[in-house]
């Protein structure tokens, strides 16, 4: 297998979508050469390709399974998928295996079977994560699997147009440059586009539990790894063990209606962080309320589009920056830090360091491939258009457009997608974890409401007032305390009417105190140290 680079979180935050990445000072992981193609009714592990002796990946094995483009013609053309396992090492109570996807659609999760043994090893429950073989996998059209769509390298290096159009001239060039990505699209993987469905991918999943030899599997899925395991259960419901679904994708949405949600749900939550930076006025000095630090946040922005800061973050790359403040809590003290120096000293390295260089769209483009091909979306610009400016004139101004042009290129796509696959949950599945955080703005709360109506076997848990994206295993223990006793037993909430068990945030990770914790302590590292969402 040819030598391919994953690219780190940081080199891909962009805005909106379901569940973006967040910066992550760790690689994500490689697959090497000595990685074998599984041979029928098996798995050839080798060696992972890494980074150095530090890299964790020296604990995991690699491989590549082989699947069907398309699974109706099994003899068909075939494509591989990279995988990942760290190994259990609790032979007495071995569970099976685990397998594990941070979401995106367009998530690389090789690296992600050595992450989740630590992640759980770090809540106080390394004996649970020690029963599992875990494993790791990129989805088709993702990473270490070939083949690898990129449809222009080039597409989201800064410096990029405003999302925000100030004239229909504006709107055009960005519609335009949305036409052409799709077209690039279509040119490089026609054949392949209309074979990236989530469907797709779930039934990669059963061809990898096959090749694995297992009867059973367990999920762990964060994001849109919720909608893909539960694909998964609905599709397989037999080979089901256990699940944990972190911040779920509401299945009533996929996907137009789903980016419309999100731009409210965002709203709220950079608004919580300007509240918060006037809380801390006397660090921050950007205006001690909340409607002075918006204000102060929107000069600048307007600011970085007539000369840009550091000469390479605009307003789009900007609001992609300290978007990830929506997302994840963990990022409110560097932002805070990095945008005040720039703010009130114009000093930009703290904000450049956080700057995605572009230079490769392979999340990007199957984030595409997988929404389009899903389900229908709308093929005429004046709904995108109107539903953006009806959105913005409610006074939802941070996110929506640049989630419009996220998402703009399905909108030119090269057929139609659909139908939306309707999940179902059967009396063959087991009981299911569903956690849930009532001010995650990726996967509003009203997704955990559905997921949970969809499997009556599941027990839906709540985190009160968090604002955190996929908030388990990043140090709220009454969440991560449930998560390993049903990973370690099977054991669930007793069932009640709404959600049947909550937890609430940890005040120290949801309203952190700048004056009390170092920037390295404040940072995500303190918990999971890569990230789970949109790639």
């Amino acid at each position: 297998m040819k030598k391919v680079l994953l690219v780190t979180a940081a080199a891909v935050v962009t805005a909106g979508g379901i569940g973006a990445a967040v910066p992550a000072s760790a690689d994500t992981g490689r697959i090497g050469a000595a990685a074998a193609l599984a041979a029928p009714g098996g798995v050839d592990w080798g060696e992972c390709e890494v980074s150095g002796p530090d890299d964790p990946m020296n604990n995991a094995q690699c491989a590549t399974v082989e699947v069907p483009l398309d699974h109706s013609e099994p003899d068909g053309r075939k494509i591989s998928i990279a995988v990942s396992r760290f190994a259990h090492t609790d032979e007495e109570d071995y569970q099976g295996v685990l397998f594990v996807n941070p979401g995106g659609p367009g998530g690389s999760g090789l690296a992600y079977a050595p992450a989740l043994a630590r992640w759980i090893g770090g809540t106080g429950h390394a004996d649970v994560a020690a029963k599992y073989d875990i494993i790791g996998f990129d989805p088709r059209g993702v990473g270490s699997s070939e083949p690898r769509l990129s449809c222009d390298p080039n597409y989201s290096d800064p410096i990029r147009p405003d999302y925000v159009p100030g004239s229909w001239k504006e709107e055009r060039a960005w519609i335009a440059k949305s036409k052409k990505y799709a077209r690039a699209c279509a040119e490089k993987f026609g054949d392949l586009l209309p074979n990236m469905r989530t469907t797709d991918a779930a039934r990669d999943v059963e061809a990898i539990r096959r090749a694995l030899g297992q009867e059973k599997i367990s999920w762990y899925g964060f994001s849109y790894g919720t909608y893909l395991g539960a694909t998964y259960a609905s599709l397989f419901p037999e080979r089901v063990k256990r699940m944990v679904m972190d911040g779920n994708v509401n299945p009533k949405t996929i996907w137009y209606e789903s980016q419309l949600n999100q731009d409210k749900a965002f709203e709220r939550n950079i608004k919580a962080w300007f509240g918060w930076l006037a809380k801390w006025d006397s660090v921050y000095h950007l205006g001690d309320t909340q409607d002075e630090v918006e204000a102060r946040y929107y000069e600048v922005r307007a600011a970085a589009g007539k000369s840009p800061i550091g000469g390479k973050i605009g307003p789009s790359e900007l609001d992609d920056i300290v978007l990830s403040a929506g997302y994840n809590t963990g990022y409110y003290i560097p932002f805070g830090e990095a945008f005040s120096a720039w703010a009130n000293d114009e000093d930009p390295s703290g904000l450049l360091g956080w700057l995605s260089a572009g230079g490769d769209d392979n999340s990007f483009a199957v984030y595409n491939a997988v929404q389009a091909a899903d389900a229908r979306w709308p093929r005429n610009w004046a709904k995108w258009h109107h539903d953006a400016v009806k959105l913005v004139r409610q006074g939802y101004r941070f996110n929506t457009w640049s989630n419009v042009w996220f998402n703009a290129p399905v909108a030119f796509w090269p057929f139609k997608g659909g139908p939306e696959y309707r999940l179902k949950g059967g009396k063959k599945l087991p009981g299911i974890l569903l956690v849930q955080s009532t001010k995650d703005a990726a996967t509003p709360v009203e997704g955990g409401f559905a997921m949970h109506k969809v499997f009556p076997s599941s027990r839906l848990v709540l985190e009160e007032g968090g604002k955190t994206h996929s908030n388990t295993l990043n140090g709220n223990a009454c969440l991560d305390d449930k998560v390993a006793a049903y990973l370690d037993t099977g054991a669930l909430p007793q069932s009640r009417r709404g959600a049947d068990a909550t937890c609430e945030a940890v005040p120290a990770l949801n309203d952190p105190d700048p004056t009390a914790m170092t920037l390295k302590a404040a940072g995500p590292a303190a918990g999971k140290d890569l990230p789970v969402g949109r790639p």
